[in-house]
């Protein structure tokens, strides 16, 4: 390979050090090559740098060509299977500046409230959005799709009567959404009955019930009456409920609805062969606090400014842990901001035009059918039918590139959408036989018209013309601090590069407009990238099968810890339902264990931060008859490889569990160890941290899980296209394989970097953390490192002797970095008072030279205040962030100067990110809860 071809490799563009400073790096640590220091890092028992046998394409033009010629072997048809899932026009100006666009695709989860205002802004709108639409008074900023939210929906019902098991389903519920619930009922000991609502009543042992509104099948129904007989006994209704019908159709809020859930992929979304989406969740505000998932409140900062922030996070799994209301990991932010972006694009007059012409194209083809002959099932819909056909019509349609849907009884169903133009109705009437008529019985009847209104905020109103949308979407980005701002070092969270060439086919048609359900045949291009992606993953990991169903981390584990249960009940071994936890466990791990039935026993953690192997060994033991699995992460969440990790597995396997292993962390091990080889079971895999899917704000994520071949029959199934194993347990996500469309970002990752790119990447993670760390050791205490005194990927700062010393905290530490340019590493988790520090590999060394810069000159901040030359209250730390109002305000009352608050570095000088609020005071949002937009009279002056 020539010079320039050299130069030209995906690695050099993926790693941040280049090679002359990876060796000034490692001369600082006192080694003198990579494979020294992973010889001190990982221990000799588990490290395997053998071949991974994956062959890279690492210039990235040759990698986009194959891509492309992939991505032609899907065959796009015009798909109206329905479903929950439809074709929408995601406008340019969004999808250029959000979805395609850095500065909001590379955002972290918004704990940093003051650099996220332009995220939560986008997201209480979207909250505004669905109260408006659903008619309730509170939302959450999205959960991942509509089935999981069902399933939310019936546990969050279970917490609310908890003294009740019943659980009625409609039977004409979106299948996929049957399944979930089964999924999510049967460990926690709900009993559902799944039947047609005339059949079902309402009695005193009924917790609550789902409906589908309209029905699977595109009937709308009045469910008042229903809603009050449950009611009376003190039963509680959820809706699973479309979108887009609601600016039409009587709002599930208005005729009686405790919760209605739903997608707002439809809302310019692609389909993306099953997502990802944002999917809704919205209740009374009686429920406010048992809420799941995450809710963008309305606080005020330390001026007295509103000011947004994520509203009642001590429900967080890292302080609630196994008594979590839900895994709040499981959200979707890109796709929530998009879908609200869509509604203020179009504005109420917008989106109800858009509700009206797909249903006046509904009415055409109902009646066109049914003056033809065919037998439509029901008369009132929205924007599907279903109607009596010989399979042949079902067959015919695909030959012209027409998906209908198959109910599999001799009955055919279509279903509309904002796409579909007056031609496409005149090629679906020529393909039926029929000819346009008009039936005014057709549609929606008046009982359930829509008849108040929505969308009156005046955020929906003003931003209709490219320009103010172009120029909104901007102002708000500018609140956000990004990864096109400066490095975000969470622990635990990987915020890497996400490259613009893994990015660049996630909108291309070819991926982007596949319905979920369309059959197998139709997207061999998915297939292959599926396959290959599983494939090259488990030579990673040293797995041998996987599903890509799990949506979400979070989900993964639950996943996991499922067919973890379905294997020991085959083997006759249903008692085993005790899950071993180290205190150093992610918080979603206690959540996900009490999720799938287990019941958590806490294993302690000695003084180096290390799982206590005889506290596990006692554990193991007396639990011995009834141990189901061991959750572990690793490298553990304290950053360092346990020397002891082989022997912990054989301790489980010796007391017949299975190890579980949380593979948030694999970032440190690619190419390096294999998780299955010393000792795992099964894992989940977060494709949003180590394989390059960006965060967005909050979400999309993945969390494929990938088994060792005594597992693999349990892996889950789909009921409408089948994906698992003979004896795979049911549904836990609404598609067959997640949130495909964003498969191909770890595929072309993978392929950019193949066999020896993969074990540098790890190489370097690990190096970048323990140079800074060796950079920091002077000036703070790290708290846990290996028995050489190597870190892993990741490290953390214990800041707990300044809280004692002179009130300075964490919190305080991580508001001042604000005025640096920078986003605090991870605040308090796993150890309460300190800053867990992961650099990533894709962190330049002048990048990591200043964040260190930062922290020293921070901690010298703290030394001023600890020695009295600062008041211990007025202070750049107690009063960090600093923003640009308040340091050109006329008034100045500070013992310290606008420069030493506002340009604490040189470089900030040159370029400088300005916090959009001062410190929020989170105890008021929490006191005085408000999720929504401001009330339109705030604004009528």
């Amino acid at each position: 390979m020539n010079e320039s071809s050299q130069n030209n490799l995906f690695i050099n563009r993926h790693l941040g050090p280049s090679d002359g400073e990876i060796q000034s790096m490692l001369k600082s640590c006192g080694l003198s090559s990579l494979d020294e220091l992973i010889s001190e890092t990982i221990p000799a028992s588990v490290l395997d740098m053998d071949s991974l046998q994956i062959n890279a394409v690492p210039i990235e033009q040759e990698l986009l060509k194959e891509l492309h010629s992939i991505a032609d072997e899907n065959q796009v048809f015009r798909s109206y299977i329905g479903m929950g899932y439809y074709g929408t026009y995601t406008p340019p100006v969004i999808l250029r500046n959000i979805l395609e666009n850095p500065g909001w695709y590379t955002q972290y989860t918004p704990y940093q409230a003051e650099i996220s205002q332009g995220r939560l802004e986008a997201l209480l709108n979207f909250q505004t959005m669905i109260c408006d639409f659903s008619g309730m008074d509170i939302a959450n900023a999205s959960l991942l799709d509509e089935s999981t939210a069902a399933a939310e929906a019936m546990t969050f019902l279970a917490r609310v009567n908890p003294k009740r098991n019943q659980y009625f389903v409609s039977s004409d519920c979106h299948p996929q959404t049957i399944a979930v619930l089964k999924t999510r009922a049967k460990p926690i000991g709900i009993e559902l009955t799944i039947t047609e609502p005339k059949n079902f009543k309402f009695n005193d042992e009924t917790l609550g019930g789902t409906l589908q509104y309209p029905a699977t099948d595109g009937e709308i129904h009045d469910y008042t009456s229903l809603c009050t007989q449950a009611h009376n006994v003190g039963s509680y209704i959820a809706v699973a409920a479309d979108l887009l019908s609601l600016a039409l159709l009587k709002p599930p809020g208005e005729w009686g609805a405790d919760v209605v859930v739903g997608t707002s992929q439809r809302f310019g979304v692609p389909m993306g062969y099953g997502g990802p989406h944002a999917a809704f969740f919205a209740t009374r505000k009686i429920f406010e606090r048992k809420i799941p998932g995450r809710i963008i409140g309305i606080s005020k900062d330390t001026h007295g400014n509103p000011a947004l922030r994520m509203a009642l996070q001590t429900r967080e799994q890292h302080i609630r842990r196994e008594r979590a209301t839900s895994n709040i990991c499981t959200a979707q932010v890109l796709l929530a901001v998009m879908s609200g972006m869509y509604t203020i694009y179009h504005g109420p007059g917008g989106i109800r035009k858009i509700a009206e012409d797909v249903h006046r194209r509904t009415c055409i083809v109902g009646s066109a059918l049914d003056m033809a002959g065919y037998r439509i099932h029901h008369t009132r819909f929205f924007d599907t039918i279903r109607f009596n056909a010989d399979n042949n019509l079902f067959k015919k349609a695909q030959k012209q590139k027409i998906n209908l849907r198959d109910y599999g009884d001799g009955s055919l169903g279509i279903s509309l959408d904002e796409t579909v133009a007056d031609e496409d109705v005149n090629m679906l009437l020529d393909l039926f036989g029929a000819k346009q008529k008009n039936n005014d019985s057709f549609g929606i009847p008046n009982n359930l018209r829509r008849t108040s209104s929505y969308l009156k905020h005046p955020v929906f109103s003003l931003y209709h013309s490219e320009t103010e949308m172009l120029r909104y979407i901007y102002r708000l980005q500018q609140k956000d601090l990004s990864l096109t701002t400066s490095m975000i070092p969470l622990g635990s969270c990987t915020m890497k590069l996400n490259a613009t060439t893994e990015m660049i086919g996630i909108t291309w048609p070819e991926f982007s407009d596949l319905h979920p359900f369309a059959p197998k045949e139709q997207a061999p291009s998915y297939q292959k990238l599926i396959t290959e992606l599983g494939d090259r993953l488990c030579n990673i990991s040293g797995f041998s099968d996987y599903s890509f169903q799990p949506n979400s981390g979070a989900q993964g584990e639950f996943t996991g810890l499922k067919i973890i249960s379905a294997y020991h009940q085959s083997r006759g071994d249903s008692q085993r339902t005790v899950c071993l936890i180290p205190t150093s466990a992610h918080g979603t791990n206690p959540a996900s264990a009490v999720m799938t039935g287990m019941s958590v026993v806490i294993v302690q953690c000695d003084e180096n931060g290390n799982i206590d192997v005889d506290d596990l060994t006692q554990k193991a033991k007396t639990n011995s008859n009834q141990l189901a699995a061991f959750m572990v992460t690793y490298p553990s969440t304290h950053g360092v490889f346990e020397e002891h990790i082989v022997d912990i597995c054989r301790i489980i396997h010796d007391n017949g569990g299975q190890v579980y292993l949380d593979g948030a962390n694999l970032n440190a091990m690619m190419g390096l160890c294999k998780p299955a080889e010393f000792g795992a079971d099964v894992c989940h895999i977060n494709l949003h941290k180590t394989f390059c899917i960006p965060h967005g704000g909050g979400g999309p994520g993945m969390g494929p899980v990938f088994t060792k071949k005594h597992l693999a029959p349990f892996l889950p199934d789909h009921p409408v296209i089948s994906t698992g194993g003979e004896q795979g347990i049911d549904a836990v996500s609404s598609a067959p394989w997640g949130s495909a469309s964003i498969l191909p970002v770890s595929w072309a990752f993978i392929r950019l970097l193949g066999d020896s790119g993969i074990k540098k990447t790890s190489q370097v993670a690990i190096l970048n953390a323990n140079y800074m760390a060796k950079k920091l050791s002077r000036h703070f205490t790290i708290l846990y490192t290996g028995v050489t005194g190597r870190v892993g990927h990741e490290f953390i700062l214990d800041l707990r002797p300044f809280r004692k010393s002179c009130g300075i905290t964490d919190e305080d530490v991580a508001k001042r970095l604000m005025d640096y340019g920078f986003h605090a590493p991870t605040v308090s988790f796993p150890v309460p008072g300190t800053l867990m520090i992961e650099p990533t590999e894709s962190e330049s060394k002048g990048e990591m030279d200043r964040y260190c810069f930062a922290l020293i000159h921070i901690k010298k901040e703290i030394l001023d205040v600890e020695s009295g030359r600062v008041d211990l209250k007025d202070n750049v730390l107690k009063n960090a962030p600093h923003t640009a109002q308040h340091a050109a305000s006329d008034s100045w009352s500070h013992s310290y100067t606008r420069e030493e608050a506002a340009y604490p570095a040189e470089w900030t000088r040159k370029s400088k990110f300005w916090p959009a609020v001062g410190r929020i005071d989170n105890a008021h949002g929490d006191r005085n809860l408000v999720c929504t937009c401001s009330p339109i009279e705030q604004h009528e002056n």
